[in-house]
């Protein structure tokens, strides 16, 4: 079984950075795929950046040339990097490790807002 926790969310002005963190744990196999969604009330839940083991990453259109995902593979943790934050981006973001076929995990979410 897969865990993952996610940390690094807050409140900040239109402009600003945040950093989110998201630890996996449990029976991780080498190849999978981390990735980052969110989710505002009524909508359904989005993808915000996806990273493969090899590094392959990709970005909603939204959040381009803004957010910057990454990860460090021997600690089985993924990160969100995010600058000039707009209010659009107010959201409880979700992190989602998964390879097919073995797990599917996704955190408890990470609330962001973003004040204009």
């Amino acid at each position: 079984q897969v865990q993952v926790v996610e940390s690094g969310g807050g409140l900040v002005q239109a402009g600003g950075s945040l950093r989110l963190s998201c630890a996996a744990s449990g029976t991780i196999f080498s190849f999978n795929v981390m990735g980052w969604y969110r989710q505002t009330p009524g909508k359904q839940r989005e993808l915000v950046a996806t990273i493969i083991s090899g590094g392959i990453t990709n970005y909603a259109d939204s959040v381009k040339g803004r957010f910057t995902i990454s990860r460090d593979n021997g600690k089985n943790t993924v990160y969100l990097q995010m600058n000039s934050l707009k209010p659009e981006d107010t959201a409880v973001y979700y992190c989602n490790v998964q390879r097919a076929g073995r797990y599917n995990a996704w955190g408890q979410g990470t609330q962001v807002t973003v004040s204009s």
